[in-house]
């Protein structure tokens, strides 16, 4: 399994993004609208510049209490792991887990193409496991 599988199962297609001179609370806004850990940050809407999540956020506001007055820019990971669509599933959620971050920007030719949480790792995991054990059952029960 790939990433690109991953990324063709997804409901929501789209690459939700917030420009890095947005406020916090835009950001806020953002991640409740979409309901949604994490945004990417990119100044062009293809890009990417970073990576926000409500983790980062948490942290800012218990480190100096001042969340809300930053732009995103502020707050955000610039040193962002990444993933192409055609890594591999297992060695990409190793990495995540590895590095303990529960989302990863998929790119390709330096665009922003998906990005993908670590439950939409593990949904598309347990379907392929319920799909692969429908079909056993079924092959099972025909001889």
């Amino acid at each position: 399994m790939r990433i690109s599988d991953v990324l063709g199962s997804k409901s929501i297609k789209d690459v939700v993004s917030i420009r890095p001179d947005a406020g916090v609370r835009e950001l806020l806004a953002t991640l409740a609208e979409h309901n949604i850990g994490a945004v990417v940050v990119s100044s062009d809407g293809e890009s990417l510049d970073g990576i926000v999540s409500e983790r980062d956020v948490v942290r800012t506001l218990h480190h100096d209490g001042t969340v809300i007055n930053n732009v995103v820019s502020a707050i955000m990971t610039s040193a962002v792991r990444t993933c192409a669509p055609e890594d591999e599933l297992d060695e990409v959620m190793q990495m995540m887990t590895q590095h303990r971050f529960r989302h990863i920007p998929a790119v390709s030719e330096g665009r922003v193409v998906g990005i993908v949480s670590i439950g939409d790792m593990v949904k598309h995991k347990i379907d392929q496991l319920q799909f692969e054990r429908d079909q056993l059952d079924s092959y099972v029960h025909q001889s």
